[in-house]
């Protein structure tokens, strides 16, 4: 049987310019049994292009249609549903707004123009900004998010990502942002397991190292579940998390005997 694997990035196949142990021989032998490999990054700072070029500089050849980032599925949404005369103010960074300006959508800074705004991972950050997007939301905007991640892995910590932008909106306007496009949206998963595998997605695997975006858009997509440990979550957090992973291995390396080599003889893996 074929499968679809759903590879997060950061903290999965890599933290920051280092592959991790095991990465490229667990995806060499997927391909070679005939599997699909997408990976899926909610990191709005890059495009995908350079996630193309990162990936092959670390040895994992890959197309460019195998790669989805949260920018491509915000820029996807605004095409399929504003208006020409539509414009939209972006809190984020160049790869961001070149996306989205590439399927002819227009930018603005001018509240008053603005009918959605989209709030991305920005390292300038500053309260003008905030101000600017909450003036446009007191106008009626519609607010987007390119994902909720709270923090990024690095190789000596994390830093703040996007959910840090987020917040600094929701706390001036005492509403929760619900349209988030990146992971953990459904939308994003049908998006991939549909169009670009074509699979359903109880033959795809959702494996990320984030309990609150891989594992429960795993979860609520359908989909199998695989929780790393490389990355952000440790197993304290899963005991903590109403989202529970359906396997959970210490990295990507562990996958092809957790899960493969086992389902193959017929054994439940998740069964010790």
């Amino acid at each position: 049987m074929q499968r679809g694997f759903i590879f997060d990035l950061d903290g999965t196949i890599y933290i920051e310019n280092q592959l991790i142990p095991g990465v490229f021989e667990t995806v060499q032998q997927l391909i070679q049994r005939g599997d699909k490999v997408i990976y899926f990054t909610n990191k709005s700072i890059e495009s995908i292009a350079t996630y193309v070029q990162k990936l092959r500089a670390l040895g994992i050849e890959v197309k460019n249609n195998q790669v989805v980032n949260s920018n491509y599925l915000v820029a996807r949404y605004l095409e399929k549903n504003i208006s020409l005369q539509a414009k939209v103010m972006v809190i984020g960074e160049n790869p961001l707004i070149e996306e989205i300006e590439k399927k002819g959508i227009k930018c603005t800074w001018d509240p008053l123009e603005t009918s959605y705004v989209i709030i991305g991972w920005d390292r300038e950050f500053t309260y003008e900004k905030l101000n600017l997007v909450f003036q446009a939301w007191k106008k009626g905007a519609t607010i987007i998010a390119t994902n909720p991640d709270r923090t990024c892995p690095v190789e000596n910590g994390e830093i703040p990502d996007c959910g840090a932008m987020i917040g600094a909106l929701e706390g001036a306007t005492g509403e929760k942002i619900e349209l988030i496009l990146g992971k953990p949206s459904v939308q994003a998963a049908q998006f991939i397991t549909q169009e670009l595998m074509q699979l359903p997605p109880e033959q795809c695997y959702m494996v990320g190292d984030r309990i609150e975006t891989d594992i429960k858009m795993g979860i609520e997509s359908g989909m199998h579940t695989v929780l790393v440990l490389t990355g952000i979550t440790t197993k304290k957090m899963i005991n903590q998390s109403q989202y529970h992973p359906e396997f959970v291995v210490d990295s990507v390396r562990d996958i092809i005997d957790t899960i493969i080599n086992l389902n193959s003889k017929g054994k439940d893996p998740r069964k010790k």
